[in-house]
C-alpha cells in the first residue's frame, strides 16, 4: 500500500532523529507535521486533528509527556497512534497500550520498519479503501475536502468540513458543545461556545432538509445519526 497523502504527526525531541524521520516520511510520500515538543503536537493535533491519519508519539517529550498526550488524544479521536521510545520495560509498554496506543516500537530502530508498522496500521484502518467518509447520502472526500449529498457537491468552509468530518467519524455519540469546540477549535480557542451552534446552523442549511444527520440534544449539545 503507498502512502499516497496520508498524513501523520510525528512528535519527537530529538532534532537529528526528528530531521530523519520527517526526510524518510516525505519521501514515502507521506504529508509530515512536526512538533519538537508535548505542547506543539497538542496544538497540532488540536488545529488539524480531522486530517490527520496516524501519529509517532515520543514518550519521552517536553512539556507534556507522551502518556499524557495520548490520554487526551483518545478523549477526542481514535487516529492510530504510534508509540516511539527507549524505554523497553514490560510496564512501560503496557502504560501506553492500556492508554490507547496501538503499536509500540522501541529506539532505536530502523526507519524502514517504523514504515512497515505504520503501512500495516493504515492498511487495517482503511482497507486499502480510498481515503472517503461515508454515511447515508453523505460522502465526504478528505483530500479534496469535497462533501457530497446524493452525489451533488456542496459548498463548505474549512472550519464547516472539519465539524462535518469529527460528527462522521464520531457518529451515533452524543457530545457536548465543550467537546466540540476543544476538538475542532483547540482546547486553547478562547471563543464562545455559542460558535459550535452558528456552525452547525450552517451546515444544516448547506446539507439541506433531505440531510437532517445532525440532531441537538438538549441541554447537552449534538449527535449526528441517519434519519
Amino acid at each position: 500500500m503507498k502512502a499516497g497523502k496520508f498524513v501523520v504527526l510525528v512528535a519527537e525531541d530529538d532534532p537529528k532523529l526528528l530531521a530523519s524521520m520527517k526526510e524518510f516520511l516525505s519521501r514515502e510520500q507521506y504529508v509530515v507535521k512536526t512538533a519538537e515538543n508535548g505542547q506543539k503536537a497538542l496544538d497540532i493535533f488540536f488545529a488539524s486533528n480531522h486530517m490527520i491519519d496516524i501519529i509517532l508519539l515520543d514518550i519521552m517529550l517536553p512539556d507534556v509527556d507522551g502518556i499524557q498526550i495520548l490520554k487526551t488524544i483518545r478523549e477526542y479521536s481514535d487516529v492510530p497512534v504510534i508509540m516511539t521510545t527507549a524505554k523497553e520495560t514490560e510496564e512501560d509498554q503496557l502504560e501506553g497500550l492500556s492508554n490507547g496506543a496501538d503499536n509500540y516500537i522501541t529506539k532505536p530502530f530502523r526507519l524502514r520498519v517504523l514504515g512497515a508498522h505504520m503501512e500495516a496500521l493504515l492498511k487495517r484502518r482503511t482497507g486499502g479503501m480510498d481515503r472517503k467518509l461515508k454515511s447515508g447520502m453523505l460522502e465526504v472526500n478528505l483530500e479534496g475536502q469535497q462533501v457530497f449529498v446524493n452525489g451533488r457537491e456542496i459548498s463548505v468552509t474549512p472550519k464547516e468540513f472539519a465539524l462535518l468530518v469529527y460528527f462522521i467519524q464520531n457518529k451515533n455519540k452524543v457530545m457536548t458543545r465543550e467537546t466540540i469546540l476543544d476538538a475542532v477549535w483547540g482546547f486553547d480557542y478562547n471563543g464562545d461556545m455559542r460558535t459550535v451552534d452558528t456552525i452547525v446552523k450552517q451546515l444544516r442549511k448547506k446539507l439541506g432538509s433531505e440531510c437532517t444527520y445532525i440532531h441537538s440534544v438538549y441541554g447537552i449539545g449534538y449527535c449526528f445519526k441517519e434519519g
